[in-house]
């Protein structure tokens, strides 16, 4: 006999239920199907091949060399010269995307006549592939016919070697991806701004509080979370760039734009070393970790 008291013995599930349980599970197993087949058996696949001397040539045979393509790694000059391109990339582009972003999205919610057209303007070229931004880019970058030079021989200046000199060439890549992506940080400002009670703005304007009051006092506090949401995705987003670089400058002038995906994409498939190239991805794969951690918590401190 049980000895389970009647009050807190569990409803036995109906049938009616099972039966539901099992039709969301037949729902979500298409996603979970591909989720493993293009994601978890990659990364375990991947993982296991940083270890060994894995070549696509087929020398080696994939025998398992331990730790030795990590030790490899962390002693190659290339790869932490590749890193610090990476990191001054990620410094140069983030501060602008975030904050030219807020501007543009502070001056559409401001009600500018035409509304549709500046969001339009502002939000189009992120909708753009990479490869016609390439194509538009270098065009404008052109050292003789190119528009940018033509506009500074206009006011007496010298041409600029926008992609050759390597002075220039990371300033190069960072003005086309704020041009590129900043639409989207963009929309997510907006619709932030959009979010913001107006009767906060009505009260401060009725106690005297002018425009730039309400912004510093009302507006940019209330687009704190925002903020924080836009500057973790921006750097992790920067910290992965690849395609814009490649396209325009293949890492050079002399490897000075070359970031850590080009140099792990050359290692694997350039320069066939493929167990390597693994080993690369996953320090890389360390380091976006420790770093989203960290600005995770430094935000939510912010916020307590």
């Amino acid at each position: 006999m049980s000895t389970v008291p009647s009050a807190v013995r569990r409803p036995a599930r109906s049938p009616g239920s099972r039966r539901t349980g099992r039709s969301g599970f037949l729902f979500v197993l298409p996603f979970l199907v591909l989720f493993a087949l293009f994601l978890v058996l990659p990364l375990i696949w991947g993982l296991w091949m940083s270890f060994t001397d894995s070549s696509l040539t087929g020398h080696g045979g994939g025998t398992f060399v331990g730790m030795a393509n990590y030790a490899d790694a962390l002693a190659d000059s290339q790869m932490w010269s590749s890193l610090g391109n990476t990191a001054v990339f990620t410094l140069l582009s983030s501060v602008p995307l975030v904050l030219v972003a807020l501007v543009m999205a502070l001056l559409v919610h401001t009600g500018l006549p035409g509304q549709w057209l500046w969001r339009l303007a502002f939000f189009a070229p992120y909708l753009l592939p990479v490869a016609v931004v390439w194509q538009v880019w270098l065009m404008l970058f052109q050292p003789d016919l190119g528009l940018l030079n033509s506009m500074l021989r206009g006011i007496g200046l010298d041409g600029i070697g926008w992609l050759v000199e390597e002075k220039y060439a990371m300033w190069a890549v960072v003005l086309v991806t704020v041009w590129w992506t900043v639409g989207f940080n963009f929309l997510l400002y907006l619709a932030a701004l959009q979010a913001v009670p107006d009767h906060l703005h009505e009260a401060a304007a009725i106690d005297g509080a002018g425009a730039w009051r309400r912004l510093w006092s009302i507006t940019l506090p209330q687009l704190r979370r925002t903020t924080g949401l836009i500057a973790v995705l921006q750097v992790l987003a920067s910290l992965k760039v690849f395609d814009q670089i490649y396209l325009l400058t293949r890492g050079g002038p002399n490897g000075s734009t070359r970031p850590v995906l080009e140099y792990i994409y050359d290692t694997g498939f350039t320069g066939y070393r493929l167990g390597y190239a693994s080993a690369i991805s996953y320090v890389f794969f360390a380091i976006l970790i420790v770093l989203s951690i960290g600005q995770l918590r430094l935000f939510s401190r912010r916020e307590a």
